[in-house]
């Protein structure tokens, strides 16, 4: 696959994606500056974190006006595969791909911390390869509580478009295990078409032994395959 990681002033983790995707699934991959417009050599895009432009308004409603972001709606609007780690998941809902927002942390506070995700839906295009059903991996955020109106969360669970969502070590949804207040412990979901995925923790932070996990990578695996 061709994949492209878009690159907003004050994106952080472009290099980490890069490296996984080139290195470690063995795919091809290149930066998009986010002033580009030509989107059609990709298979996938990947919208990575960081904080772009700052943060300074609402996260990611700046960067949502990039130019790039008119171009990967209509890569998604295609049928493109666009994936969005965390800055990137806000992205994606200010940018009207993904329903709901991203709100400050119950608590107000920067969360740091490796995480359990537990895999609700094993059949999408993100999930497919996941061979583990509860991942570990890290979240880095302090605007990762994620909000929907109680109308769109029941679409969410009718269709299963929730993805992960925070649990214990053994699997269990809990209010202890949720980091940052989310509804419904949800730490994932995709649009209703099944392309286009938002997360806030970081798979690809855990693509390797080294790095304490590499349940990351099973997230990737399943995109490639």
């Amino acid at each position: 696959m061709r994949f492209g990681i878009v690159v907003f002033p004050g994106s952080n983790c472009e290099h980490d994606c890069y490296y996984v995707l080139k290195y470690v699934v063995q795919q091809q991959v290149r930066f998009i500056w986010h002033k580009e417009r030509d989107l059609r050599e990709f298979d996938a895009i990947v919208l990575p974190g960081g904080f772009s432009y700052g943060d300074y308004l609402r996260t990611g409603a700046i960067a949502r006006f990039s130019p790039v972001m008119e171009e990967v709606v209509k890569f998604a609007q295609r049928g493109g595969l666009v994936i969005g780690i965390c800055n990137g998941f806000q992205i994606l809902c200010e940018a009207g791909l993904l329903p709901g927002a991203l709100v400050r942390n119950a608590g107000v506070r920067f969360v740091a911390k490796s995480v359990y995700l537990k895999v609700e839906n094993s059949a999408t295009p993100f999930t497919r390869h996941c061979t583990s059903q509860v991942l570990k991996m890290p979240l880095a955020h302090g605007d990762g509580n994620y909000y929907v109106d109680k109308a769109t969360l029941r679409q969410l669970q009718e269709q299963r478009r929730i993805l992960w969502r925070y649990c214990t070590a053994d699997g269990e949804i809990t209010a202890a295990a949720n980091p940052n207040g989310a509804l419904d412990n949800i730490a994932g979901i995709m649009n209703e078409t099944g392309n286009v995925m938002g997360l806030m923790p970081h798979p690809e932070r855990a693509c390797e032994t080294l790095l304490h996990s590499a349940d990351g990578v099973q997230i990737f695996q399943s995109i490639v395959a």
